[in-house]
């Protein structure tokens, strides 16, 4: 019986009927007197009933095999099995600083290439995103993040500004079953990677809350922070584990492990220094209003930070790329090369590193010098 109900919460037709519930449909033509086609126009026969204006077309190989694309000027590239007879190609079938969310990243990250259970197939699944798709899908790790940060984000404020605790916990759960639902939307998990999410998220919150104080305290005044800061994220990410294809798994695990290793770095820098940047007053403290000054300084502090941290990351990537094409002797053009183990984690991690060190203390101090604080 549980395994029946499991089976169909992976089922990729449930899938598709939240899409169609949304308007999200797909159309089907004839099937071509041979070959592939890209284009509808090229299909021998008449489209079937449109009923929404959200219309993904497809044609058909000689040997049955779908292809799609959309009827608007945005096109997304193909999805087929590995033999599909048209000589394609196979396919294979980000946040807050507190260790809770970084924990939740990295597990959700590698479960995924370590179960190994695909993605909705398509058909019957209108696939809006392609870019990780050669990604495994077991469990969401959108939903993994949206659940954490905005839990998190909950429990860690509702004591220190007042406001109702209601509202955030009705905030808290609508951010994570939008993003939820999103997921399933696009096309990229099935309900089950999106329960089994949440859920984990749910699990991991549990056992590691009563631990923050003590973490988040280890984090601010060891001596050993910045070194384990840097080398463990690092190992963490040199060593994901390996598949038999590219993914952009890795990559983006490493990303977000070098933006935790930067903020980490650059909280622990600023409560050395004493830059806290605590409100001034009792707790909890007061909520400011919404005012024209108050807006037009959060634009400014935005505009600021954005500058400085797409400048950040452009030269340090810029830099990093360099050095490590000239120490492994690897052409400047040759794009393919950023997807090596060896070249990949390391450029990535410097990148985003230095990101998350900038956001916590360079930019901070830019307000500070502007009076933006």
């Amino acid at each position: 019986m549980m395994n029946s109900f499991l089976q169909s919460l992976q089922d990729p037709h449930l899938v598709a009927s939240f899409q169609r519930y949304c308007g999200l449909l797909l159309q089907v033509e004839e099937r071509l007197a041979g070959g592939c086609s890209n284009s509808p126009g090229n299909a021998s026969g008449s489209q079937g009933p449109v009923e929404r204006a959200n219309v993904f077309k497809t044609s058909e190989c000689a040997n049955g095999n779908r292809r799609y694309k959309t009827n608007g000027s945005h096109q997304y590239p193909y999805r087929q099995d590995k033999e599909d007879g048209c000589g394609m190609t196979g396919y294979a079938v980000k946040v807050g600083n507190t260790p809770t969310v970084k924990i939740v990243m990295y597990l959700g990250q590698t479960s995924k290439d370590i179960i190994k259970w695909p993605r909705p197939l398509s058909p019957p699944v209108v696939k809006l995103e392609t870019r990780v798709d050669a990604e495994y899908g077991m469990p969401s790790t959108h939903a993994m993040a949206a659940t954490a940060i905005s839990f998190t984000f909950l429990i860690a404020t509702m004591y220190r500004y007042k406001y109702s605790v209601a509202f955030g916990l009705l905030a808290s759960t609508m951010l994570s079953a939008l993003v939820s639902l999103s997921r399933l939307y696009t096309g990229m998990h099935t309900v089950l990677d999106v329960i089994c999410g949440v859920l984990i998220t749910a699990v991991l919150m549990a056992l590691t809350y009563p631990f923050w104080n003590i973490l988040d305290n280890f984090q601010l005044t060891s001596p050993l922070t910045p070194i384990i800061a840097i080398v463990m994220p690092f190992f963490m990410s040199y060593t994901y584990p390996a598949l038999d294809h590219y993914s952009p798994t890795r990559g983006d695990t490493t990303i977000i492990l070098g933006v935790a290793s930067g903020c980490t770095v650059g909280f622990w820098m600023n409560y050395q220094y004493g830059r806290t940047y605590e409100p001034t007053g009792s707790l909890p403290f007061e909520i400011p209003s919404i005012t024209p000054e108050v807006v037009s300084l959060a634009i400014a502090r935005f505009l600021i930070g954005i500058l400085v941290l797409v400048a950040t990351r452009q030269v340090v990537k810029t830099l990093s790329l360099k050095v490590l094409y000239a120490w492994f002797d690897v052409a400047g053009h040759d794009m393919e090369a950023r997807k090596r183990l060896e070249i990949e984690v390391p450029y990535k991690f410097a990148t985003y590193s230095s990101i998350g060190f900038n956001a916590t203390v360079i930019v901070p101090l830019l307000y500070q010098l502007l009076e933006l604080l």
